[in-house]
């Protein structure tokens, strides 16, 4: 498949899980793929990758101009770096409320804002946000993490109607609890790792954690010309989490 030969995307957050999938099925489709990460020392070719903190206005620009003028331009902007929290409002003080947003919210709002005069210049420009199912429905111990994600919800559908004249599509994805490595380490930090992994599972009508590749799919749907007419949408890839409601069975 070369639906995406000629365009030229940037992954934020793209050395690993979710945004390397992301960045290699990107590449696979025809695209020119340059992420953008802390370290992205792993990125092989066909990626390019670029040092980058998204929360540091600088360095984002510095990385988004260094990325289009290799590239040649920029038509495709998927903005999947972010960080976790856990715990109740209780359990995180404000320097994480702060950092938490600075990163998952604000981090969007400075790669976008770089990268949006280079996809004025596009006849495919879109972008595309990594949300999360925790933007829609209430997860224990993600008070934090569930704010920034909702604020990403509702950033992708403003976003989306200020710049459909232009062109520009937004969107974003909602992942229900992907096996990543973030969630790996949460799952190290836990007192029985394999009970709490067993957890997630059942908490998924699946009854499995989403894969990495399987949200890099509907990213790429989103950020492809195929999908021209979607714009201002969240798909959600949860393994039934936000919309079904199973009886229990009978014991």
């Amino acid at each position: 498949m070369s639906e995406l030969s000629g365009l030229k995307a940037l992954v934020t957050g793209g050395a690993s899980g979710i945004g390397l999938a992301t960045a290699l099925l990107l590449a696979e489709r025809g695209a020119e793929v340059a992420v953008l990460d802390l370290d992205p020392t792993a990125v092989d070719k066909p990626l390019r990758g670029y040092v980058a903190d998204v929360s540091d206005d600088a360095s984002v620009r510095a990385a988004v101009t260094a990325a289009a003028e290799d590239l040649g331009g920029l038509d495709l902007l998927v903005n999947n770096a972010g960080i976790g929290a856990v715990g109740t409002v209780e359990d995180n003080d404000d320097a994480q409320w702060h950092r938490v947003f600075d990163v998952n919210v604000v981090g969007m709002v400075r790669t976008t804002r770089a990268a949006l005069p280079h996809l004025r210049s596009s006849p495919h420009a879109a972008v595309v946000n990594t949300c999360s199912i925790a933007a829609t429905a209430g997860l224990p111990q993600r008070a934090l993490y569930s704010a920034s994600k909702g604020a990403v919800l509702s950033l992708t559908l403003a976003m989306a109607a200020d710049h459909v004249h232009e062109g520009i599509r937004v969107n974003c994805v909602n992942p229900g609890t992907a096996d990543t490595p973030w969630v790996g380490r949460l799952l190290d930090q836990a007192a029985d790792p394999a009970a709490e992994r067993a957890a997630l599972d059942t908490r998924q009508p699946m009854g499995r954690l989403v894969t990495a590749g399987e949200v890099a799919a509907a990213i790429v749907y989103l950020a492809s010309p195929v999908a021209a007419s979607v714009t201002g949408t969240a798909i959600a890839v949860d393994g039934g989490m936000q919309g079904l409601r199973l009886r229990a069975e009978a014991r």
